[in-house]
C-alpha cells in the first residue's frame, strides 16, 4: 500500500506501464533512504554458510520464524574474529539493500559478533591470540615437572569430584607424598583472587608441584581459568604448574599458559606423583640388572686372572729353568741317540772293514799254510835279489818264527808263466 501511495503521490498515472528494472530500482531508493535499514543490527542462527573463493561470505539468518538473506564482502572481513558455522548464534551488524537484478532483499554484513556464549568464546580467542603474542605459551618458559616430588600442592574447590579424585589417585600412586589443599573458590566473581591467591599461598609454602583445576562444566563456569589476570599468576610461578580444567575436551587460557596441562584433574594426579610400585619394579630389575653385570663382570675378570696366570707361569724363571731343563734333556737324548747311531753306523762299517782286513791280513795267509821271510832288519824278503848266500832271514810262520841261513838262492819266472797260462 505504501508503494503505490508513493507513486500517486509523484503525480504518476496508475494506467503506465513499467519494466521490473524500474521497479526494483525504486524499491532499493526506498530501503537506501530508510535510515534504520541502513544501520541495524539482527539477531539469529547462521545456517547455508558458504565461503566463496572470491572471498565473500554467504549465509542465512534465521529465527523460529523467519529467514533473511545475508552476504559478507571479503573487504569487511578484517574485523571477523572467528569461522563461522553452522548453528551459531550471531549478532550481524550491517544495513538492509535490493539486489536489483534479482529483486531480492538482503542483509549486507560489516560486522558479525558471536551471541552470548559465542561472545565468550570471541574474548576468550582474542586473549588467547594476545598473551601468545606476548610469548606466555612459548616452550621456553615451561618448567620441568619433577619426577619424583615430596609435597603436592592443589588449587581447587574442597568440595567436589575433582579433590577427591586427585587425593584419591595420589595416595594410591604414592602414600608417601604430602598433599596441600588450598580450597579456592573456582567459579563466579570471587574466582579470580581466589585462585591467584591459592597458587602464590602454594608458592610460598615451598611446594614441588601445583595442579590448579576443577571439574567440568559450560563455558560461563570455566571462565575463571580463562581470565588474564589468572593466566599471568599461574606464569609468574615459579613452581612448576599442572592445569587440570574441566574434562578432556575443554580447553582454557590457563592450560595454554600452564607447564604442562592434563585433560582431567584424575590425569592431573598421574602426571604429578610417580607411582612407587613402578619405582619399586624397577628397582628390583635395576638389582637384577646390575647383579647380572657384576656377575659377568666378576667372571670375566677372573678368566683375564686365569689368563695372566698361565703367562706368569709360562714367563716365571722356574718355568724358564724348567723348560731350559726339558730342553736340555731333550737335546742330550737326541745326542745320545745320535751316538748311539754314529758308533753303531762305525761298528757295522768296522765290522765290514774287519771283513775286508781278513782278506788281506798275513796272519789268515799265514794260517793258510804260508809264511813270509824277512831280513835281520825285519824288512820282507820278496824277492831273492834281496838275499845273498849266508846271510840270516826270518821266517815267520803261523805259530812261530824260524831263524834260517842262506845257502843258495834261485831264480824264478812265476809271474810270466802266469800270465801265459791267463793269456
Amino acid at each position: 500500500m505504501v508503494f503505490w501511495l508513493n507513486l500517486h503521490k509523484a503525480g504518476v498515472s496508475m494506467q503506465n506501464i513499467y519494466t521490473v528494472a524500474q521497479v526494483n530500482s525504486y524499491i532499493k531508493n526506498m530501503f537506501t533512504q530508510d535510515f534504520m535499514l541502513q544501520a541495524i543490527r539482527v539477531k539469529g542462527e547462521v545456517s547455508n554458510c558458504k565461503y566463496h573463493p572470491s572471498g565473500h561470505i554467504y549465509f542465512t539468518l534465521k529465527d523460529i520464524k523467519g529467514t533473511i538473506a545475508c552476504v559478507m564482502f571479503a573487504s569487511s572481513r578484517k574485523g571477523l574474529t572467528f569461522q563461522m558455522a553452522e548453528g551459531q548464534q550471531v549478532v550481524v551488524s550491517g544495513s538492509v539493500d535490493v539486489y536489483e537484478r534479482d529483486g531480492k532483499y538482503q542483509l549486507y554484513a560489516r560486522e558479525i559478533s558471536l551471541d552470548g556464549a559465542g561472545a565468550l568464546y570471541e574474548r576468550y580467542e582474542r586473549l588467547k591470540r594476545e598473551l601468545e603474542e606476548r610469548g606466555m605459551f612459548a616452550a621456553q618458559y615451561k618448567q620441568q615437572i619433577p619426577r619424583y616430588i615430596r609435597t603436592l600442592g592443589v588449587v581447587t574447590a574442597s568440595t567436589g569430584a575433582a579433590v577427591r579424585d586427585i587425593i584419591n589417585i595420589a595416595t594410591r600412586r604414592n602414600p608417601y607424598v604430602q598433599i596441600i589443599l588450598y580450597p579456592a573458590i573456582v567459579q563466579g566473581e570471587a574466582a579470580v583472587p581466589s585462585i591467584i591467591n591459592g597458587i602464590r599461598a602454594l608458592e610460598r609454602q615451598g611446594v614441588d608441584t601445583i595442579i590448579v583445576g576443577r571439574g567440568g562444566g559450560s563455558i560461563e563456569d570455566l571462565w575463571a581459568f580463562n581470565e588474564e589476570a589468572v593466566a599471568q599468576a599461574i606464569f609468574d610461578c615459579c613452581v612448576p604448574v599442572i592445569s587440570a580444567v574441566g574434562h578432556e575436551t575443554d580447553t582454557t587460557i590457563a592450560d595454554f599458559v600452564a607447564d604442562l596441562r592434563a585433560p582431567t584433574p584424575s590425569a592431573a594426579a598421574e602426571l604429578a606423583v610417580y607411582d612407587i610400585g613402578q619405582m619399586e619394579d624397577k628397582l628390583a630389575e635395576y638389582a637384577y640388572t646390575m647383579q647380572h653385570l657384576c656377575s659377568t663382570v666378576i667372571q670375566r675378570m677372573r678368566r683375564e686372572t686365569e689368563q695372566y696366570g698361565v703367562r706368569l707361569k709360562y714367563v716365571s724363571p722356574v718355568n724358564m729353568i724348567r723348560m731350559k731343563r726339558t730342553q736340555a734333556l731333550s737335546l742330550e737324548e737326541r745326542l745320545q741317540n745320535v751316538m748311539e747311531s754314529q758308533l753303531m753306523n762305525r761298528k757295522h762299517r768296522l765290522a765290514l772293514y774287519v771283513e775286508q782286513m781278513k782278506g788281506l791280513s798275513p796272519l789268515d795267509k799265514l794260517n793258510q799254510g804260508y809264511s813270509y821271510v824277512a831280513d835281520t832288519e825285519g824288512k820282507t824278503l820278496s824277492s831273492v835279489q834281496q838275499a845273498a848266500v849266508g846271510d840270516q832271514i826270518t821266517v815267520y810262520v803261523k805259530d812261530g818264527r824260524i831263524r834260517a841261513s842262506v845257502t843258495g838262492k834261485e831264480t824264478e819266472e812265476y809271474l810270466e808263466e802266469q800270465n801265459e797260462e791267463q793269456g
